[in-house]
C-alpha cells in the first residue's frame, strides 16, 4: 500500500457539488427553468435540449469502491465523464484532493489525469498491433516517461492482475477476460489516485464477469484504492461497492451502503430496484456486525477480576477479549471467567476462552455466516483482514436484517 493510493479513512478524496449537464450550447436557459421547477421532459419539449445531470451532489472517501448506478439513460455514464472532464460540466463544482477541476485549465487537466486518474472502459480499447506489456505501459507512454521506467511499472501492474506471463501476448491471442485484465493493468499503471471504471465488465460473460469482480476486490484488500465504479446491474453494485449512489432521470436520488440502502429505501423507485434482492447473499457480515463497548473487553495478562466485573455491571452474559491493537482473542462468559479466577495458580484469560467460538470475517457474505450464528452459543465475534474485532452478530440481529419489512 502506497500513500498515493491509500489515505486516511474516512477523508473525502473528491467532492462534487450541485453539478448540471445540460447538452447545448448555451445551457443557461435550461438551468433557469430547472431552477424553476421545471422536469427534464417540460425541458426538452420546450428548448429541445436533454438535462444529462441534474444538481448532484455527493462525496467518494479515500480507499472506497464508490458505485454510481442507474437504469439506460439514468445518468450514470454522463456523471463519471464529468467528474474528469471528458464532458464539460453545465455548472457545479468537482473538488479533486482540495482542487476544483472545473476551474482548471486545459494543462492542469491534463495533468491530473495524467498522474492522478485513470480510467477503465467497457471496451477493453486495447491497440492490436501492441503487446500486453506495450498496452498496459500505453499511457505512461503519452506522458513521456522514458520506455525502462513505464514498462517496469507496466509489468509490475500485469503482475497484479496475474498476467506477468502473459505480458508477449496480443490481444488477438488473449481472451476477453484477459484482455479486459490488460486494461486494468493499464489504469494501475501510473499509480492512479483514483480510478473510473465505465461499466467495465459488463461486456464479459457472466462467470467471466464474477471473476473480474473478485480480481477487483482482491486488488482493493491489498492496495485500497479509490475507485468508482458505473454499474447498471444491481447484483455488481451491491457485490462490490462500499457505497452506492442510485440515480433517476439526471438526479442522485439516494447515497448509501448496500445496507442502508435495503432498510430504508428513499423512494418507490430505490424499493422497486432492491425489492427481490436476496440480502443473505448481497450484505456481508461486517455490514451487520454491531459493536457495543461494555461488552468489549481489553486483554491485560493475569487481570481477569475487572473483565469479570464489567460484564457483570453491564448485565452482559458474554465478553470479546481484544488486545492493545484491538485485535480479537477470544470470547468469554461471566461463568467462563469465574472458573478460570477460581482456579489455583495464575489467572489467566487462555482459560476462560470458550472453545468453538470461531470469529467470521467481515468480508463473507451473510448467507455463508448463517450456520454459524444460528449454532453458535453466544453472538458470533466478527473479525477484518488484521484480525481486527469489528463487532457481533446475533441470531436476533440477523433476523432483523433478514426481516426487510420489520
Amino acid at each position: 500500500m502506497n500513500a498515493k493510493s491509500q489515505a486516511e479513512a474516512g477523508e473525502v478524496r473528491l467532492d462534487v457539488s450541485n453539478v448540471y449537464k445540460i447538452f447545448s450550447d448555451n445551457p443557461k436557459p435550461a438551468l433557469d427553468m430547472l431552477n424553476a421547477g421545471a422536469t427534464k421532459d417540460e425541458i426538452f419539449k420546450k428548448l429541445g435540449v436533454t438535462v444529462g445531470v441534474k444538481d448532484a451532489s455527493f462525496q467518494v472517501r479515500a480507499g472506497e469502491i464508490f458505485v454510481i448506478m442507474g437504469l439506460s439513460g439514468s445518468g450514470k455514464s454522463t456523471m463519471i465523464r464529468l467528474l474528469n472532464r471528458l464532458i464539460e460540466p453545465s455548472a457545479g463544482k468537482i473538488v479533486f484532493d482540495g482542487r476544483d477541476l472545473v476551474q482548471m485549465s486545459r494543462k492542469e487537466l491534463i495533468d491530473v489525469r495524467r498522474k492522478d486518474m485513470s480510467m477503465v472502459f467497457q471496451s477493453f480499447a486495447l491497440m492490436p498491433h501492441l503487446t500486453a506489456l506495450d498496452n498496459a505501459a500505453f499511457g505512461l507512454e503519452i506522458a513521456g516517461v522514458p520506455k525502462p521506467k513505464r514498462h517496469e511499472a507496466a509489468m509490475e501492474a500485469l503482475e497484479q492482475v496475474g498476467l506477468g506471463q502473459y505480458h508477449g501476448r496480443y490481444p488477438r491471442e488473449m481472451s476477453g477476460g484477459m484482455q479486459q485484465r490488460v486494461g486494468l493493468a493499464r489504469a494501475l499503471a501510473n499509480n492512479p489516485t483514483i480510478m473510473l471504471m465505465d461499466e467495465a465488465f459488463s461486456a464479459l460473460d457472466p462467470l467471466i464477469r464474477t471473476e473480474m469482480q473478485d480480481e477487483l476486490l482482491r486488488l482493493q484488500r491489498e492496495s485500497k484504492r479509490t475507485i468508482i465504479f458505473i454499474s447498471h446491474d444491481l447484483d455488481e453494485a451491491m457485490r462490490i461497492g462500499d457505497r452506492i449512489a442510485i440515480m433517476e432521470g439526471g438526479s442522485i436520488v439516494q447515497v448509501g451502503t448496500p445496507f442502508e440502502i435495503l432498510r430504508n429505501p428513499a423512494d418507490d423507485y430505490v424499493r422497486s430496484f432492491f425489492r427481490n434482492v436476496d440480502v443473505s447473499r448481497v450484505l456481508r457480515a461486517g455490514d451487520v456486525a454491531r459493536f457495543h463497548e461494555e461488552n468489549t473487553v481489553m486483554r491485560v495478562p493475569g487481570v481477569l477480576q475487572p473483565a469479570l466485573e464489567q460484564l457483570n455491571e453491564g448485565n452482559h452474559e458474554y465478553g470479546y477479549v481484544r488486545d492493545h491493537e484491538h485485535k480479537y482473542q477470544g470470547t468469554v462468559s461471566r461463568s467462563s471467567l469465574e472458573r478460570a479466577i477460581t482456579e489455583e495458580g495464575q489467572p489467566r484469560f487462555i482459560h476462560a476462552f470458550l472453545p468453538d467460538v470461531d470469529p467470521v470475517h467481515a468480508e463473507a457474505p451473510l448467507h455463508d455466516v448463517m450456520r454459524t450464528v444460528a449454532s453458535t452459543e453466544c453472538p458470533v465475534p466478527v473479525v477484518d483482514d488484521d484480525n481486527k474485532y469489528v463487532g457481533v452478530i446475533s441470531p436476533s440481529t440477523l433476523l432483523k436484517t433478514l426481516d426487510r419489512e420489520g
